[in-house]
């Protein structure tokens, strides 16, 4: 079992709202996760060392880093890469100079990550000489990310990402992140308040309610429990997956794409073979069928198992596996109707103008 790299005990106190939580995070990407006011950009800024707790501790990596009226180590001796909403790169640099700055705050023998090595991670090679001024909102949080990496952290720290960005660029943005979780090993701590990134992303995520702990463990397990009240609006539901396009069918209108062993019918596409894409398919726009049906119009008809059949409320969310996970959302009915449950067959029909781009404009 993998030691835990975060641990703490804390509580931080403001009129009309209080954090008081302990949990512990091991490596890899840690989400938080709760409705607006929850208190994750306080938690994360407390084990930034940007909001100092009322009491408790704080340790990552088995260096205490805030014990009360003991130990309090400054932000920037943390050694922690951060990626703040409002991206906080500087204006009148440009992206080579912004990404250098962040590898200069890096001490000497610390400095691991090159920032000519980030540049090519995350595609910024175009760019490096235009001012930050000058940028779309997904190149600007690149070079966020790309500058906070350049710090050779021992954490990356990010606080809702994707909650500026258009959907085109929310999608970009998960691939790098992905790219980063993979490549670097870096251990993330990911404050999002979307299902649906959490369970793109993360391996563990730590839910909060009013400034306490509600739940923690694998997204898929612990973000549809009945006593959760986190359950989005219905149309925000969405399986994120990576694919890449195996096939190009112009004349009808189509591409074929591969996700893992899943594969997919999309809308056409102006990419190449194997060029990576990020896809999105709502929850609520996949019909469940128990028999393959005949004579449909919808070009992807997937065999499927159950795996669990969450019920929330007036709303049910069936878990899949099609050689990967999907979520799909049903009425109470319609699953009473099907008689769901776990180990059995289903069919998954998706219409391929339901399988949407989230980084790449259509035809």
């Amino acid at each position: 079992m993998n030691q835990p790299l975060v641990e703490f005990s804390i509580s931080k106190f403001y009129e009309g709202f209080s954090l008081e939580c302990e949990a512990n995070f091991t490596n890899g990407v840690t989400a938080l996760f709760g409705t607006s006011g929850s208190g994750k950009t306080t938690l994360l800024n407390c084990i930034a060392g940007l909001i100092t707790p009322d009491s408790g501790q704080i340790s990552v990596d088995g260096e205490t880093l805030f014990s009360h009226r003991q130990v309090n180590v400054a932000p920037d001796r943390r050694r922690f890469g951060y990626v703040f909403q409002n991206l906080e790169l500087f204006p009148h640099m440009n992206v080579a100079r912004n990404i250098s700055y962040g590898y200069k705050l890096a001490p000497l023998m610390s400095r691991s990550i090159e920032p000519g090595f980030l540049i090519e991670l995350l595609d910024l090679q175009r760019l490096v000489n235009r001012n930050v001024r000058n940028l779309s909102g997904g190149e600007r949080q690149r070079v966020a990310i790309a500058r906070a990496l350049a710090t050779s952290p021992k954490l990356l720290l990010l606080d809702e990402p994707l909650a500026s960005l258009d959907v085109a660029f929310r999608g970009l943005i998960i691939r790098y992140l992905k790219r980063i979780r993979d490549e670097l090993k870096i251990p993330m701590i990911y404050v999002s308040h979307s299902i649906s990134e959490v369970i793109a992303l993360a391996e563990d995520v730590l839910v909060l309610e009013r400034g306490e702990v509600v739940v923690q463990g694998p997204p898929q397990e612990v973000m549809f429990k009945a006593d959760i009240d986190v359950l989005p609006g219905p149309d925000s539901l969405q399986n994120i997956l990576s694919g890449k396009i195996r096939k190009k069918l112009p004349d009808e209108g189509l591409t074929e794409i591969d996700s893992g062993e899943l594969k997919l019918l999309a809308p056409a596409l102006e990419l190449g073979l194997d060029d990576q894409v990020t896809l999105s398919i709502h929850a609520q726009d996949i019909i469940l069928a128990l028999e393959v049906p005949l004579q449909i119009s919808a070009q992807n008809i997937i065999r499927g198992t159950v795996l669990k059949v969450d019920r929330i409320r007036s709303r049910v969310v069936v878990h899949v596996d099609v050689g990967l996970k999907l979520m799909v959302e049903v009425t109470p009915r319609a699953a009473i109707l099907l008689d769901l449950y776990e180990k059995k067959i289903v069919y998954l029909i998706i219409k391929s103008s339901s399988v949407r781009y989230w980084d790449t404009p259509q035809m």
